[in-house]
């Protein structure tokens, strides 16, 4: 027996096992410090918890500062500095839950399994009740995470059946017209690779390795104009030529399926639909571009779906779509499977290094970008899943074949979310260009009540009145009310939300995931939060609100990164339709 100590208390476990275990975790990753952020969350598991002699453990192990340890365990919300509790349970009360009741089901939540309020846990230890800003299961509010599994479409009755992980998990939910990157989804089981090689999977990285060179690869993406599906919109053929050219051995790709962004959960039904896809168009970037080492970086709360890939990816090896000399070629390449550990600012690819790398998750400075000075400052290729997975289609059928859908500056199919005040939430594939009411009606079952805003792009959007509800959805069209159709997220809000009250939500979301490293963001959005709050509880005046209009130019200008950048996007172009809305 050891005693091993934690914050404010002593407990003696039995360390022989545990500790082999983690020992093992270790020796499989070499012991290398930037998998720092890897060990721990195994620790986590593990153990419950993260203590300090275990921590100091690690720091010895992998030959790191314990302030490092530290510094890193307490910038990540994965993981929990205290004594172990039976049930560790996350209820979300981001916009769309909290417009389904999420907030009256939390404070019933905490009345039931003793606890005093979210955050702590219960005088007997057996609950944990946290209050999670978003789990990317919009499609299925009010939802939450029980133990690590998801429990969704919950009421005040559910919370019994909740607390014991049997309250109904979720299921996929797509739909649209045409149906190309989610065509297998919910027809082939997701890790039945048999079934998708007979389908046509990874006949596109043959037809890479044996057909045809790296450059015209990059040209059939060039023709394309496929333009990055995370938001950012950055030419995704482009992007893969500047890697390829760049000096510097070795180079990476990295796909980014941190998908954190409110209302945005296609990533999530892509990969628990058919990661293969998404596998086959990483695999294919890497060849392009010349590099032998990927990455998948999963988002901390789809546990789910890390499971899905984790399966698929051990498939691939052994049918050597993955590992030396891939299909009989003389391409040898190793992926990844890396998860972060609970940090929005991550979705940002600097940031996304620098967690890889076993870090805090801090922006860094651009330029050099990514392409040039990326993952351990070597020339990297970040992609979002979604533009991955449209990437073995356009090596198959070229690029003029995608130009069929879409505009000629928002080209393509592209996938939807649909979510909050309507009457079937789901993803929808469908090319861009289509009003969002017939997207609605057609795909969601129409509306739920009478629509009062639409927030289209995630917490980083803005707000659509609903006499606009005839606007085609694409880039150029959204921007010309000053909009960004980021991620594809559409969330609706009908008449019964106080939507100064969802404001105040937003602005709690923003204050609690800015990483703090630029004064700008860290002290920005508390203020932007407290004037919320004031306004919302009937004590703001119009001076606040042109505060607000000056704090968020204030932040466009002088942020490091796109989250302090975009933060007021959501309160002004809510301010700009005040009278209609409010």
């Amino acid at each position: 027996m050891e005693t091993v100590r934690t914050i404010g208390v002593e407990e003696p476990i039995t360390a022989d096992v545990n500790r082999a275990a983690l020992e093992a975790k270790m020796q499989s990753v070499d012991y290398v410090s930037h998998e720092l952020i890897e060990v721990l969350i195994a620790a986590q598991d593990i153990y419950g918890y993260l203590s300090e002699s275990v921590m100091t453990y690690i720091a010895r192990k992998l030959r790191v500062p314990p302030s490092q340890v530290w510094s890193v365990a307490t910038f990540y919300d994965r993981f929990t500095i205290k004594i172990d509790v039976e049930t560790e349970c996350l209820i979300c009360t981001g916009p769309v839950c909290s417009s389904a009741g999420a907030k009256e089901i939390l404070a019933e939540t905490c009345k039931q399994s003793n606890v005093s309020k979210p955050g702590k846990a219960s005088s007997d230890g057996k609950f944990l009740i946290k209050e999670a800003s978003c789990l990317g299961l919009c499609d299925h509010a009010p939802a939450a995470l029980v133990n690590q599994k998801a429990q969704v479409n919950l009421s005040l009755e559910d919370i019994p059946a909740m607390l014991r992980g049997e309250a109904g998990e979720p299921v996929i939910q797509v739909t649209g017209r045409p149906r190309v990157l989610t065509a297998p989804i919910n027809k082939i089981p997701p890790t039945d690779l048999s079934a998708h090689l007979a389908e046509g999977a990874f006949s596109a990285l043959r037809k890479a390795l044996f057909e045809i060179t790296p450059e015209e690869v990059i040209e059939e993406l060039r023709e394309s104009r496929l333009a990055g599906r995370g938001g950012a919109n950055f030419l995704a053929g482009l992007k893969w030529q500047l890697a390829r050219r760049a000096e510097g051995n070795p180079k990476y790709v990295v796909c980014n399926f941190d998908e954190s962004e409110p209302g945005t959960f296609k990533d999530r039904v892509l990969i628990e639909g058919n990661p293969f896809r998404v596998l086959e168009g990483l695999i294919i970037c890497g060849y392009t571009i010349g590099a032998k080492t990927g990455y998948i970086f999963i988002r901390n709360e789809y546990h789910q779906a890390a499971r899905i890939v984790e399966e698929a990816v051990d498939r691939m090896y052994t049918a050597n779509l993955l590992g030396d000399r891939i299909l009989g070629s003389a391409f040898d390449f190793d992926l990844k499977i890396i998860h972060n550990a609970g940090a929005y600012i991550c979705g940002e690819e600097s940031a996304l290094f620098e967690a890889i790398e076993g870090k805090h998750g801090y922006p860094r400075h651009k330029p050099p970008y990514p392409t040039q000075t990326g993952l351990f400052g070597k020339p990297t290729v970040v992609n979002n899943v979604e533009t991955l997975a449209v990437v073995p289609d356009l090596v198959n059928h070229g690029g003029e074949w995608f130009l069929q859908w879409g505009t000629h500056q928002s080209v393509g199919l592209k996938l939807f979310c649909f979510c909050g005040h309507v009457q079937k939430p789901c993803v929808v594939e469908s090319p861009y260009g289509i009003p969002l009411r017939e997207m609605v009606e057609e795909f969601c079952g129409g509306f739920m009540g009478k629509p009062q805003a639409i927030l289209i792009g995630g917490a980083v959007g803005g707000f659509l009145h609903p006499n606009s509800l005839d606007i085609p959805l694409t880039h150029e069209d959204l921007r010309s009310l000053d909009i960004p159709l980021g991620t594809g997220s559409v969330m609706v809000f009908n008449q019964s939300v106080n939507m100064w009250q969802t404001l105040e939500d937003l602005a709690r979301f923003f204050m609690d995931e800015t990483c703090g490293q630029c004064a700008p963001c860290r002290l920005g959005t508390r203020e932007i939060h407290e004037i919320l709050t004031e306004i919302n509880h009937g004590k703001g005046t119009f001076a606040d609100i042109h505060k607000l209009d000056r704090l968020g130019q204030m932040m466009k200008e002088a942020c490091l990164c796109g989250l302090g950048q975009s933060v007021a996007t959501p309160f002004r172009t809510f301010l700009e339709n005040i009278e209609t809305i409010s």
